[in-house]
């Protein structure tokens, strides 16, 4: 069963990549994003550091080069090649990456059978780390094609306008002690524990993300020159970047607002959740709007009880990503895989049109510096009862 997750999961990658040419896959287009070629061997890299390496018998490295090539942060796996300068290996090839995954993929089917249970809940655990490379793969060749003057789309695929969601109404929140955290069923991973209990006072949130109408606007009322929306650092942000709207926003020549995104160019569709903004402009539009972001757990319980989420966006919370109570990293190097990301990031909640199916539930904990914005995240209103 999960040889056979494993085959589906190694496939949906390379499914991803299929039409992008060697220069597509090469190519990096900011610090924050990494090419799809290397997304590609990192997960392979994963596989073999820390199952066959280690724990198979006579296995060898495809390529002596390829962990410090495909190391990401693993300080205890040694040096590794700088993270703003993978769009520089134009060596290995597309080609040759993809015999690396063959390589690792075989040696994993033959071993699998004899794995532990430690070790085969090592191969989920890297499983669901390569679906999360999935989602960036596609977040990573969006900004890179966004970055192309003649725009070229990922995917031939139009997407279908948004159904008009309604006026936005308040639910009412649970309140007083409540649990949050994985509930131990499935696969998690390990910032989503230990389950836990908090305590929640009257609130409301949105039955609905903030649509691309609402946050125009917000444009158009000038919430992007208003300091007293803005957070500090976040006024700081849009001063120096020159910020006037989302990422991916473009203004047509007869005026008309239009969106970048997978398929290319396509008419702004003010129906459908907004996207592409940062902490800093989502905690804005909250402001602007007389409400606030949800805390991380108003999110979660309310999910856990039926608060619509249809995983079209990312959702900011108005909360710090930092550990549970009793939360310990796991020992060894997988241990730096989440916990040494928890100062300075923001939680995020839900999921996105990039999420790979299967790869959503409710306790997980997606984060990013509030700056950040080539993910899809959007937001959701919430409110003091």
């Amino acid at each position: 069963m999960l040889l056979e997750r494993f085959r589906d999961v190694r496939h949906h990658s390379l499914g991803l990549a299929e039409g992008l040419s060697d220069a597509d896959a090469t190519a990096q287009s900011m610090d924050d994003a990494s090419p799809t070629k290397w997304h590609l061997a990192h997960v392979s890299w994963f596989f073999e550091t820390f199952l066959l390496r280690d724990h198979v018998p006579g296995y060898r490295l495809f390529d002596e080069a390829y962990p410090y090539l495909f190391n990401s942060y693993y300080e205890a796996e040694g040096a590794r090649h700088a993270r703003p300068e993978r769009g520089l290996l134009t060596r290995p090839s597309l080609a040759d990456v993809i015999d690396y995954r063959h390589h690792v993929d075989r040696a994993m089917a033959e071993a699998m059978d004899g794995f532990s249970p430690e070790l085969l809940d090592l191969v989920e655990l890297g499983l669901n780390h390569e679906q999360q490379h999935q989602e960036l793969l596609l977040t990573d060749i969006l900004h890179l094609f966004s970055r192309n003057p003649l725009r070229p789309a990922y995917s031939s695929t139009v997407p279908v306008s948004a159904a008009d969601p309604g006026p936005l109404q308040w639910i009412e929140g649970k309140t007083g002690v409540q649990q949050i955290g994985h509930d131990g069923t499935g696969f998690a991973f390990d910032c989503e524990g230990p389950r836990h209990q908090v305590l929640l006072h009257p609130h409301a949130l949105a039955n609905r993300p903030v649509t691309n109408g609402e946050w125009l606007a917000f444009i158009e009322d000038g919430g992007y020159r208003d300091a007293r929306h803005w957070l500090s650092d976040g006024w700081a942000w849009v001063q120096e970047q020159a910020i006037e709207a989302p990422l991916y926003w473009v203004q047509a020549s007869d005026g008309e607002r239009a969106e970048f995104g997978l398929s290319g160019r396509r008419a702004l569709d003010l129906a459908a959740p907004v996207k592409h903004v940062s902490h800093y402009e989502a905690d804005a539009y909250a402001t602007w709007a007389g409400a606030r972001l949800p805390t991380e757990a108003e999110w979660e319980v309310a999910a856990n009880h039926g608060l619509p989420h249809n995983g079209a966006v990312w959702e900011w919370t108005g909360s710090a990503y930092l550990p549970y109570p009793g939360f310990r990293p796991a020992d060894g190097a997988v241990g730096e895989y989440n916990g040494k990301f928890m100062s300075g990031q923001s939680v995020l909640k839900g999921g996105s049109i990039a999420t790979p199916p299967g790869h959503i539930r409710t306790s997980y904990r997606n984060f990013f510096y509030p700056h950040q914005r080539w993910q899809f995240c959007g937001l959701r209103l919430a409110k003091d009862l």
